[in-house]
């Protein structure tokens, strides 16, 4: 709940983009979420920043929204504000040659950008569902490259939305689907990407070759959230909850998906406690007959109850 003080606060900087009550279940990849005490959508930089030092000021919680993949929000919903940054769009070619791209632009926006430019580097990227914060925040990538690889600098602001910073990349310390050591609270507002010179139908013809190997083996006709778990070193999580006789299993209207054991699925109404049921149900068989103890790639959020 948030205080009628704050949520003045925020309605008179925000107006139309502030909204009380949202059910995550509308913004988030599994279609799954309780309500958030409210999502907030600034319309540019100068309006993100303005909300930081509203929360910082009424000590508000915050969570960052991108296009709502790999989180999964508990179903009693989300303290504090939500934050979507899908209005910070800009995206354009810098020299080096790279391209800058804000927190807010898609996955299929970069990778379309490149394409079109004939730049080549970001063609891994091609089907990673998401936006660029998101991908920052996770070091997105497939086995042969990542976030880290191409990354020459981001922008952050404070906590407090007093700084916004730039930081090279060589000063990032990226990990296996995060990133770490950004000051607390501190919000990524864009990144700058190497790129080379190539052409069109190259980009185009990799990004399609690539498009087609993950149509062919994940689930992407149905509602999911990406990866629900990290891979073991040397190892892949799909590959132990299929050996531990787990593909197809259900619970409710939560599947593990059929076509690849390391998604799971929304068959239509499912909840986050069907869906944490199954994630502890493969955590459980795993262990017992690999000795291996998964860990979450997916984001759990939420209040307990």
């Amino acid at each position: 709940m948030i205080a009628a003080e704050a949520r003045a606060a925020l309605e008179q900087a925000l107006g139309e983009g502030v909204l009380f009550d949202v059910p995550m279940s509308r913004h988030t990849s599994l279609r799954i979420g309780g309500p958030a005490d409210a999502l907030a959508t600034p319309a540019d930089r100068a309006e993100l920043i303005a909300l930081l030092r509203i929360c910082h000021q009424h000590r508000l919680a915050r969570t960052l929204l991108g296009s709502g993949f790999n989180i999964l929000v508990r179903d009693a919903g989300l303290d504090g504000v939500v934050i979507s940054q899908k209005k910070l769009r800009r995206l354009e070619e810098r020299s080096g040659p790279a391209v800058f791209a804000e927190a807010g632009v898609s996955h299929a926006g970069v990778t379309r950008f490149c394409q079109q430019h004939g730049f080549s580097g970001m063609e891994f990227a091609a089907g990673i569902p998401g936006t660029v914060g998101g991908w920052i925040a996770m070091n997105a990538g497939i086995g042969v490259r990542e976030q880290k690889d191409v990354v020459v600098s981001i922008e952050i602001a404070t906590a407090n939305g007093g700084e916004e910073r730039t930081l090279a990349g060589e000063q990032l310390d990226f990990r296996y689907r995060e990133l770490v050591g950004l000051p607390e609270g501190a919000l990524v507002l864009s990144a700058l990407f190497a790129v080379s010179p190539s052409t069109p139908d190259a980009v185009k013809a990799e990004i399609d070759r690539l498009l087609g190997q993950r149509s062919a083996t994940q689930p992407l006709d149905v509602p999911s959230c990406g990866s629900v778990f990290r891979n073991p070193e040397g190892d892949f999580a799909g590959r132990l909850i299929e050996a531990a006789g787990l593909r197809g299993e259900r619970i409710g209207a939560a599947q593990i998906s059929t076509q690849h054991a390391n998604f799971i699925t929304n068959l239509g109404g499912a909840t986050a406690a069907d869906v944490l049921a199954l994630i502890e149900r493969a955590r459980e068989r795993v262990l017992e007959r690999s000795g291996i103890e998964l860990a979450t790639e997916v984001k759990i959020m939420g209040r307990a109850t």
